[in-house]
């Protein structure tokens, strides 16, 4: 279909009318999950906590909905299992008797530790999911999709649109509300994504895979070529419109 849709696929619309019947709790009782055995075998936890470079991770507290932020010493497999657990899919996984679902619904990411707890000057936002899309949904299906894009985006909006208001009321200082104030952010997206229908989410053939990784050097390599000197400069995201809209 061009799109990398799945909606013509037998086995993605027998899939998608199981999850609104039944739970992960009903289809996957054994909470059975592919990417633990990937995660034990591909990442050395031992050696992250030990690492300088600062990781982290969110994921949302199911009782509260509150966002928890795991650090380097503090991120296991279950952790980046509980951060990717989307609810329909797969059982909420527990940590420390504490059932978590994807950290996107309370931070999409949560820039707050990157202001608090680094020295770093830019935070730089790889965005994956759209904020605009042209065409109102119609089917059902995009209709969901939309409602979980409109979910996940707003947790960063909203701290964007902080770091917007304390550009313009902060007091020049060395308090938090000055660090916020400071922070130069840039963002990196891909109109492209845009154009892909949301069973596409689900699309894990290598040829799509090898498509939206080469899309992302592509949008990586035009931001740095149009703002690269700006790193450490000065802001290329236009937080003020966050303002204007509210």
């Amino acid at each position: 279909m061009g799109r990398w849709s799945l909606d013509s696929s037998p086995a993605y619309l027998f899939t998608d009318l199981m999850s609104r019947m039944l739970s992960p709790y009903d289809l996957n009782p054994l909470g059975f999950n592919p990417l633990r055995d990937i995660l034990n075998d591909s990442i050395d936890f031992e050696r992250l906590a030990r690492a300088p470079i600062k990781l982290f991770v969110t994921a949302t507290r199911v009782r509260t909905g509150r966002g928890r932020i795991f650090r380097n010493a503090e991120i296991t497999t279950e952790v980046l299992l509980a951060s990717a657990c989307l609810p329909t899919m797969f059982r909420a996984i527990e940590i420390d008797g504490e059932p978590y679902w994807d950290g996107g619904y309370a931070g999409n990411p949560t820039v707050t530790p990157l202001v608090r707890e680094t020295d770093a000057h830019d935070t730089v936002v790889v965005q994956i999911n759209p904020t605009e899309r042209l065409e109102p949904p119609r089917t059902a299906a995009d209709i969901l999709n939309r409602l979980n894009e409109i979910s996940f985006n707003s947790p960063l909006a909203k701290e964007l649109r902080m770091i917007a208001l304390l550009r313009q009321v902060a007091d020049p200082g060395t308090g938090e509300g000055a660090r916020w104030a400071r922070m130069k952010t840039h963002r990196i997206k891909s109109d492209m994504l845009a154009t892909f229908g949301s069973s596409s989410k689900l699309n894990a053939e290598w040829a799509f895979v090898t498509k939206l990784h080469e899309e992302g050097r592509r949008a990586a390599g035009e931001f740095l070529d149009a703002h690269g000197a700006d790193l450490g400069e000065r802001s290329t995201a236009d937080l003020d419109v966050l303002l204007a809209e509210c």
